[in-house]
């Protein structure tokens, strides 16, 4: 059996799920220590089952760890920035358009060298090993410990970013070393973005996965464990060490997965309400749509696997206020985790969300706390939780036709049924922990994103080129090699570029191993 845990800014929700089907949920507040949070949720869900830990097969872990690190600007490594471009790109450095305050915090240490590759694989210039051997001294002597390398057009090969890493790990043994070719696409700025957040991640990333391992080793599970990426794929806890951006967006594209799972659609508009946030996304054949090529992370432009998610301030823990006008306002403050101590319903004395569905008849806390609230003012509230639901889902449809609408999460207790543009308006059973859910039932995947040059070659032959790359990254992320499947390929012909130039995307999916 698998478990499947998701961490909330306002729950912590794990299942057990075998055979295909759901045996038991728990849903209890995120605890400031999330990893504290994660063991209850576990031990109480493995309690409600009523098996042993000795019949875990897996553990999959949807965490906020790194993006909380990383917007809270706490726990960053300082990162040396290596890109291989000399004499190209000099005009632009790394970091350019980064946030004063993030760049700063991450020492600005950058260094160009000579390197890099044109778009058909031919070198713009060598390797300089004399001079990576001077850049090294001097990281060493500023004692930073982690390490981005970039290069230009790496994805089409990455054989310089892979030698200058190897030199770094030579000379400085401690260094953690990330290479944009493992972390982004196409596109230079971008992808080394990607790459120095991930650095700067790298020693948060190890202290959360031991952790990790901690814990399931406290509740006796041996069973491996692994960590959700952007895209509703897995990845090994070793592969999510190294890899922590990887893991950003895992919340909502959990959700949007277990909501196919549970509700047996593939194509909808999937609306997760939480505690603090609604999540609001595409379903396009059982995966979240995707986000386009540039991606906006704490103020930085970045270029990797991301679910084309829409997030408006509306949640069970939302603060409710009246406005001068005399209408209501609805978030996006909340009590988040706290709001067991301080809404209404539960004892507390601010007025959230949640108090306002209890008094529209939903059966939660203690009623009798929100008796008081005038029938007018809940139903001015609901009436904005519809509005501001219905203005999210017209903004992802892809037509204005009436769309099918899948309401999950713990918040979906405040959504009523006639959704603006909707065709129909479904809760299935489970929808409270579909985040879970999602983690729970995930695949281990992979995606490769490559430029081609065609003359010399056949279409054919780069295609089963970029299969096999995404297949062994499949593997290299914890598939069964012989489960690995490819579920999608895209060619685009870039004819601004000579050389019958293609770009093809490639992504494969495959099972844990038995």
């Amino acid at each position: 059996m698998r478990i499947g845990v998701d961490v909330g800014g306002t729950n912590t929700d794990a299942v057990v799920i075998e055979d295909g089907r759901l045996i038991a949920w728990h849903k209890s507040p995120t605890t400031e220590d999330v990893t504290e949070g994660i063991v209850t949720a576990v031990a109480e869900v493995l309690k409600a089952s009523g098996r042993g830990a000795d019949h875990v097969s897996a553990v999959m872990i949807g965490t906020t760890h790194f993006i909380n690190a990383l917007t809270e600007n706490r726990r960053l490594l300082k990162v040396a920035v290596v890109r291989l471009a000399l004499p190209a790109t000099g005009v632009l450095p790394p970091m350019t358009g980064w946030p004063e305050g993030l760049r700063t915090r991450l020492g600005n240490h950058v260094y160009l060298a000579h390197g890099g590759y044109n778009f058909d694989g031919r070198e713009i210039a060598p390797l300089d090993i004399d001079e990576l051997s001077t850049i090294a001294a001097d990281i060493r002597a500023q004692g930073i410990r982690s390490l981005a390398i970039s290069s230009v057009f790496s994805p089409v090969n990455s054989d310089m970013e892979q030698r200058a890493a190897a030199l770094f790990r030579t000379e400085c043994p401690e260094l953690f070393v990330s290479l944009s070719s493992d972390v982004g696409r196409i596109g230079l700025l971008e992808r080394e973005n990607a790459t120095i957040l991930n650095a700067a991640l790298r020693d948060i990333a190890a202290t959360v996965v031991r952790s990790l391992r901690r814990a399931l080793d406290q509740l006796g599970i041996q069973a491996p464990f692994f960590v959700t990426q952007n895209d509703g794929t897995l990845m090994n806890a070793e592969y999510a060490e190294e890899h922590p951006i990887l893991t950003f967006a895992s919340g909502p594209t959990n959700s949007m997965r277990g909501a196919a799972f549970l509700s047996g659609v593939r194509d909808a508009v999937i609306v997760d309400i939480g505690g603090t946030t609604t999540d609001v996304g595409i379903l396009v054949d059982g995966y979240p749509r995707e986000a386009p090529a540039e991606v906006q992370v704490a103020g930085v432009r970045t270029s990797f696997r991301m679910p084309d998610v829409i997030s408006i301030g509306l949640g069970g823990g939302s603060l409710v206020r009246s406005t001068d006008d005399g209408c209501v306002r609805i978030g996006p403050e909340s009590v988040g985790y706290r709001l067991v101590e301080e809404a209404l319903t539960f004892g507390g004395s601010t007025l959230t969300a949640t108090d306002v569905a209890v008094a529209a008849g939903y059966e939660l806390g203690d009623p009798c706390a929100v008796a008081a609230l005038a029938p007018a003012l809940v139903e001015s509230c609901l009436l904005e939780v519809r509005r501001m639901i219905g203005e999210a889902v017209d903004r992802v449809k892809i037509s204005s036709a009436p769309t099918a609408v899948i309401l999950v999460g713990g918040g979906a207790i405040l959504a009523t049924d006639d959704i603006e543009g909707a065709s129909s308006v479904t809760r299935p059973d489970g929808w409270a922990v579909a985040n879970a859910i999602g983690a729970a039932i995930a695949h281990v995947g992979s995606e490769v994103d490559r430029v081609f040059s065609l003359e010399g070659t056949s279409r054919s032959a780069i295609l089963q080129l970029a299969r096999g790359d995404a297949v062994r990254r499949a593997v290299a992320a914890g598939a069964a090699a012989d489960s690995v499947e490819i579920v999608d390929v895209e060619e685009i012909a870039l004819s601004y570029l000579p050389g019958n130039a293609t770009r093809v995307r490639v992504k494969a999916v495959g099972d844990l191993p038995s």
